[in-house]
């Protein structure tokens, strides 16, 4: 069974930070780019950063880049988002998700973990 568990979301205060996991199982891990995505009430998803298979390219949206820092860890098959300097509009249930190249569609999805910035 194909599993991706996100964890580690919760309530921050603005200027605080969070790590979150994403724990994959199931499926070929070091084949896959890994993203995050997050949707905040009321909007549509926003894909927020990327990881490449081998974990040496990183790619992020201009309204996080500079304070999350996505990586991973093949022995452990998770994927992580360091999220510093918490904003309100951070808020939202962010997602892990997995996709090989050259396709745009996302193949997995995890349940999604909460993030609540606010003071």
């Amino acid at each position: 069974e194909v599993q991706l568990v996100e964890s580690g979301g919760g309530l921050v205060q603005p200027g605080g930070s969070l790590r979150l996991s994403c724990a994959a199982s199931g499926f070929t891990f070091g084949s896959y780019v890994m993203s995050w995505v997050r949707q905040a009430p009321g909007k549509g998803p926003e894909w927020v950063a990327n990881i490449n298979n081998d974990g040496d390219v990183t790619h992020y949206a201009d309204s996080v880049k500079g304070r999350f820092t996505v990586s991973r860890d093949s022995a452990e098959s998770t994927v992580y988002l360091q999220m510093n300097n918490l904003k309100p509009e951070d808020t939202a249930v962010y997602y892990c998700a997995a996709r090989v190249d050259p396709f745009d569609i996302y193949k997995y999805w995890g349940q999604g973990t909460q993030v609540t910035v606010s003071s």
